[in-house]
């Protein structure tokens, strides 16, 4: 049976992989520091054999017993909400989190795919943004503190890839939503859906032409199954080519 660390496993997309990687037969080992996840996310999976669970800070030395098959990084806050709050843990988890998971990765011979985000692009001035686009970013403005995370990600996942030899996936991820999504977290769907479920006024962000393209849950999981699998090792951008207003 094949074993998969996933970092980040109680948060609403590290948890929706640990099903995934489970339904395929693996053997998966879900680490969380619960900074920003939940355990309600996951505790369905406590009774299975083939799930264990660290409450660890993965920005700490990472130790997992056994041989390991695949590392998915997918510890980090992703909401401005969160990282605003505790932008040093951010930064954190994405540069010596991200370093970790690789040297962990590189001992084990395993493959490691790393969550990238959108937001390397900056506040981008190509609509939609290809993995060729470079972006238009703020390192001191106050999302820099996720941006620039996710941009060291990239680069030392690629330098481990290209001095180490080490096998290394990224995968860009756009906006996603689904079951087990915050309604607090400051997005622009759940603000909308929390709002409908309370009764009150949706909030119209800014004059309402802003587009976003949105990507459902199971759809990402599916592509990050797939890039997982794959040769490919360059960064790869997984959502909706379709923009939408709001």
């Amino acid at each position: 049976m094949k074993r998969v660390l996933i970092t980040g496993a109680a948060g609403f997309l590290g948890s929706h992989l640990c099903d995934r990687f489970i339904k395929e037969g693996y053997e998966v080992v879900g680490m969380d520091n619960l900074i920003t996840g939940n355990l309600k996310n996951i505790e369905h999976l406590f009774p299975l054999k083939q799930f264990s669970f660290y409450h660890h800070d993965v920005s700490r030395f990472i130790h997992v017993p056994g041989q390991l098959d695949y590392v998915l990084h997918f510890a980090s806050p992703a909401s401005p909400i969160d990282y605003l709050k505790i932008p040093i843990q951010t930064l954190k988890v994405g540069s010596l989190g991200t370093h970790n998971c690789l040297g962990l990765a590189l001992s084990k011979k395993a493959r490691i795919l790393v969550a990238s985000t959108s937001e390397v692009y900056g506040d981008p001035l190509v609509h939609p943004q290809t993995e060729d686009y470079w972006g238009n970013v703020n390192p001191v403005g106050p999302r820099g503190v996720y941006d620039e995370a996710k941009r060291f990600q990239e680069a030392i996942t690629m330098a481990y890839h290209t001095y180490h030899g080490l096998e290394t996936r990224i995968v860009r991820i756009f906006n996603t939503y689904g079951p087990r999504m915050r309604l607090n977290d400051g997005r622009a769907l759940p603000a909308f859906i929390g709002q409908a479920l309370r009764g009150e006024d949706l909030t119209v962000f800014g004059d309402g032409s802003q587009t976003r393209s949105f990507c459902y849950v199971d759809d990402l999981v599916d592509g990050i199954y797939r890039l997982l699998l794959s040769d490919y090792a360059q960064p790869v951008n997984v959502g909706n080519p379709d923009e939408i207003s709001l």
